[in-house]
């Protein structure tokens, strides 16, 4: 299994982890990309990618801190996509739901990542909340000059869902799909997505799991339990998990050029 979200920078994992990552590698947890934020947490993330084997990094700026976008984290960005650990740009894209950082500065920074990512000919790791329209507005004439791009996290309406598919994008499913709550509408849309465009993710340390049993003693979600979210994620779509691992395993190389 690979993760394709891991926010193993986070202060959550301050004090153990090592630990996760071995437990991670003992439920059978072949990779994972950690996940870029801003300039300090994509340098981070790079450095950890470099020491944890199997391990590969996105580089980016998310939406929240597209107010720190400037010329000199521009530049960081460019140097850290250049490493070989890092395999993707982003997390970047558009969140209106809070507006941490303005649109304006949302759309700059965007369209600034987009257009490296196209440079360099990289993947693109985006992030959309309650912008689907502005989204595809700045994404659409980029598609063609990347070599590919995941909806990091996808928890948009059944219409959003088709318009990425249309777009050629890879949906990355979390465990907000195990949760009786808010999952029942995405749970009900995985049989729209295709085998070969699927990717599964915890998001670590947040959106555990809800259906697990037994629960963690802790809230925090890890690695460790991505094949839960796999199994899951097989029943609803009516097939055999261990199929679905070889499928979405091998999209994840073919989207971010890697090997494990």
């Amino acid at each position: 299994m690979f993760d394709i979200g891991v926010n193993l920078t986070s202060s959550q994992f301050s004090s153990d982890r090592d630990e996760v990552v071995t437990r991670a590698r003992t439920a059978g947890v072949h990779g994972m990309l950690l996940t870029g934020t801003n300039r300090h947490e994509s340098e981070e993330a790079q450095r950890l990618a470099e020491r944890f084997e199997l391990c590969w990094s996105t580089a980016g700026v998310h939406p929240h801190d597209s107010s720190s976008w400037s010329p000199e984290v521009a530049d960081a960005i460019y140097t850290l996509v250049n490493k070989p650990e890092v395999v993707a740009v982003g997390e970047c894209g558009l969140d209106f739901n809070r507006n941490f950082s303005t649109p304006a500065e949302q759309e700059t920074a965007f369209s600034a990542q987009l257009a490296m990512a196209a440079e360099l000919g990289m993947p693109v790791f985006l992030h959309c909340r309650d912008a689907h329209d502005r989204f595809f507005a700045l994404l659409e004439p980029w598609l063609d000059h990347l070599p590919g791009a995941v909806l990091h996290c996808f928890t948009g309406t059944r219409d959003e869902l088709q318009a990425c598919l249309d777009h050629g994008l890879f949906i990355g499913i979390t465990g907000w799909v195990c949760d009786e709550r808010r999952g029942l509408e995405l749970r009900e849309m995985l049989p729209m997505i295709p085998a070969n465009r699927l990717l599964l993710e915890t998001d670590a340390p947040y959106l555990l799991p809800r259906d697990m049993t037994p629960k963690p003693a802790s809230r925090r979600n890890e690695p460790a339990f991505v094949p839960h979210i796999l199994t899951r994620v097989a029943q609803w779509r009516g097939e055999e998990a261990q199929w679905l691992e070889a499928v979405t395993d091998n999209n994840a190389r073919q989207l971010f050029n890697i090997d494990f």
